[in-house]
């Protein structure tokens, strides 16, 4: 049994288009058309050809049909400039992990979603409080890891492939679950900025048409994000005033952000000023702040994922079982969770938790 949307799917995850697809093929553009709408189906000597060039088992393109992720409905970033082929393979591997996601939810209980969603009726400073607020977070404390507290609210965060660096963070709900997709190309402050950029996203513009997101609701996200991480008492009690930029760069281990995001956030609450922080952008330029983040500290990964891997894998439960189940190889499972999976299929012995995830 053949899915036309099977086919579809894996390759705008491929980024190919329908004429390149059908170059490498050797069948029409028409042909593929065809077997993408239902219309025909793949001889078995095509299909394997097909299987070989976009890397998916066999079986991927007789598994049960998909529906694809409508990107009216992703908190992709304005400022992007995505290649159409480029956005649509970002929303076909977040379709894939999304299906990992439901795997894991027919195994496990995990945390529920447990995330307010004020919409636009609170100012970003305002909806950071009331977060604060509601997940007892207290109106001053450091946020020691991004992904695990949002995890640990019900949000599932995964991976980007890093075949597409040019993709930036981006989120969405989907049948009342938040997700968050994350480049890992980027600083780990970087990472876990965006992190608390698109849970602004998730909290203040849920009800949004996210495809259409305007400049407005991207700064936004950014006031959310810096109140987040960088609560104005926090900063009031650790810093001095007209603080340097060394000085700048030596305490921003305390939020664990970059130092841009810190002298920009620092600038906004007047705490130095215009010429102050056009100076210190110009020194962390030319100390190569903007293209990296040196002494950036770890990257923060998921705890879900490294504690449902780990728990398989004391069952019995190999990750190339888990591959199979979801008719996809290992090398595109792995691109979804962070690297957390070594060559043999196993979860690298320096990530294993010791915590089991209760089924």
């Amino acid at each position: 049994m053949f899915t036309p949307s099977r086919l579809a799917l894996a390759r705008k995850r491929r980024g190919l288009t329908l004429v390149e697809l059908g170059d490498r093929v050797g069948v029409t553009s028409q042909s593929l058309s065809n077997y993408e709408r239902g219309r025909q189906q793949p001889s078995p000597a095509t299909l394997r050809i097909l299987a070989d060039v976009l890397d998916f088992p066999s079986s991927f393109f007789s598994a049960p049909e998909v529906d694809e992720i409508d990107a009216k409905s992703v908190n992709f970033r304005a400022r992007s400039k995505l290649a159409a082929s480029t956005r649509e393979a970002a929303l076909a591997e977040s379709r894939l992990a999304v299906e990992l996601s439901n795997w894991i939810d027919e195994r496990f209980k995990l945390p529920k979603v447990d995330l307010p969603t004020p919409g636009r009726k609170m100012s970003p400073a305002l909806s950071v409080e009331y977060l604060r607020s509601a997940w007892r977070l207290g109106e001053d404390t450091s946020i020691r890891n991004m992904i695990h507290m949002v995890e640990a609210h019900g949000v599932r965060v995964f991976s980007l492939a890093p075949e597409y660096p040019e993709v930036d963070a981006f989120s969405f709900w989907r049948d009342g679950r938040p997700f968050i997709f994350l480049n890992t190309l980027k600083s780990a402050p970087r990472s876990r900025f965006d992190v608390a950029h698109e849970l602004g996203h998730l909290i203040m513009h849920y009800d949004d048409d996210a495809g259409s997101r305007t400049r407005a609701a991207e700064k936004e996200a950014d006031e959310f994000a810096s109140n987040l991480l960088m609560p104005r008492r926090s900063l009031a009690a650790k810093l001095p005033d007209n603080p340097t930029t060394d000085q700048i760069i030596r305490l921003k281990k305390n939020w664990n952000v970059s130092a841009l995001a810190l002298t920009y956030r620092l600038h906004s609450l007047g705490r130095i000023s215009d010429w102050q922080y056009r100076q210190s952008v110009i020194e962390l330029g030319r100390l190569g702040y903007r293209t990296g983040e040196p002494d950036g500290g770890p990257r923060e990964t998921s705890m879900l994922l490294q504690k449902v891997f780990g728990f398989l894998w004391e069952q019995g439960t190999t990750l190339h079982h888990v591959a199979a189940e979801l008719n996809i190889s290992l090398s595109e499972l792995n691109s979804w969770v962070f690297g957390l999976v070594v060559e043999e299929g196993r979860l690298s012995e320096a990530k294993r938790p010791r915590l089991h995830v209760v089924k």
